[in-house]
């Protein structure tokens, strides 16, 4: 009897988190209790690193194969859940959400605007030409370069075409990367800029009218969209979205696209990508690089945006020069990024008020995100 019982329990042991952890798995979690931490206590994008960190937890639980209950398992739970990622058909409907919150008058009032946000995908090509060089394959360098877009859906969506098994490490980079925007951008922005620089002042934005918010959307998914098709189901649902919310006439659309749709779809997002980081996959050089990669192609869009600006201005008359502080807002992290912007421009004069300003650029960098994964989509896929 005693040996039965000795017997059943070394078996529980051995199906047991306890008899299946390693290192790996310890050093997995405590990454996804940073995540919650930052996200709970700094308030850095709660909504995005909350589930992420939680899901990392959940997807480095160790387990016995077999057992059904990991991500990458077929028939469990959250494999099923996964499914959504791996397809790409969860990042078009939290695009779908983005184009039903998102105000795009600073952009219609001012369109020279979006030459930062297109200027600012520089770091996306950078980051692709040094991957290559590094050694990784087009399709994972295309996949590991839009990163600098600093858009979480964009890169799942292009990662679960090209580099699937890369997926992991990409996403969380590029939500890591959203989250530290309050951190990363500034001091690149100060070093970029002259005093002088940082105090002008910008014309008010001039009031854009029903019509050409209703118009908008419809000209740029026709615009884009015949110029790089394989950008459709992102930018389909991004303009879609914004005309549900412009349209005036569909509101409850609207409300249900910006409000219950994009809250559901970021909770299976982020716990399913958090999930998918477990150790034996994720712990690997190939990660590291990743996340070296993916700061630097960061670091070089905010640049490409702040350097855009100076060079712009020496074209401009007096009085109608940009604040180079802008250009950090051609990256997609919307609003943060536009906040970062108006932040630093207090820091020089309190009652420079750049946030409207900044969204310009900052709704530019999504739609341009969403173009440049296009256009690698086009000649990688």
């Amino acid at each position: 009897m005693l040996e039965f019982f000795k017997e059943g329990l070394l078996q529980f042991l051995s199906y047991s988190g306890f008899g299946n952890c390693t290192w790996g798995h310890i050093i997995m979690i405590c990454i996804g209790l940073i995540f919650i931490a930052l996200g709970i206590i700094k308030e850095f994008e709660p909504l995005l690193l909350v589930p992420i960190g939680f899901g990392i937890i959940i997807g480095n639980i160790p387990f016995t194969d077999g057992l059904q209950v990991g991500v990458y398992e077929s028939g469990s739970v959250l494999n099923y859940l996964y499914f959504g990622v791996v397809k790409g058909f969860y990042p078009p409907l939290i695009f779908l959400g983005i184009g039903a919150m998102t105000d795009f008058s600073a952009l219609i009032s001012n369109p020279k605007l979006i030459l930062i946000g297109a200027a600012a995908q520089f770091g996306i090509f950078a980051a692709y030409i040094t991957a290559l060089l590094l050694g990784f394959t087009p399709m994972e360098a295309g996949a590991i370069g839009i990163i600098g877009g600093a858009d979480g859906p964009t890169a799942i969506f292009i990662s679960s075409k090209l580099a699937p098994s890369m997926m992991g490490a990409i996403a969380v980079s590029a939500y890591s990367y959203m989250a530290l925007v309050p951190v990363i951008q500034p001091p690149i922005m100060r070093l970029l800029t002259t005093p002088q620089e940082r105090v002008i002042r910008m014309r008010p934005p001039r009031a854009v009218s029903h019509r050409e918010k209703v118009l908008f959307p419809m000209l740029c998914i026709l615009l884009t969209a015949f110029l790089v098709p394989t950008g459709l189901p992102l930018l389909g649902m991004l303009f879609f979205g914004n005309l549900l919310k412009e349209s005036g006439v569909t509101k409850r659309l609207a409300n249900t696209a910006s409000g219950p749709i994009v809250d559901i779809v970021t909770i299976l997002i982020g716990l399913t990508v958090g999930a998918s980081t477990q150790a034996t996959n994720f712990l690997r050089p190939a990660s590291v690089l990743i996340f070296v990669l993916g700061a630097f192609s960061f670091v070089i869009a905010t640049a490409s945006g702040v350097l855009f600006v100076k060079f712009f201005n020496l074209f401009l008359k007096e009085g109608n020069k940009i604040n180079p502080l802008i250009g950090n807002a051609g990256v997609s992290a919307v609003p943060d990024a536009a906040r970062v912007s108006l932040v630093e421009g207090q820091k020089y004069d309190r009652t420079n008020f750049l946030l409207m300003h900044a969204m310009g650029p900052n709704v530019a960098g999504v739609i341009g995100s969403a173009v440049a994964a296009g256009i690698l989509l086009s000649f990688l896929y």
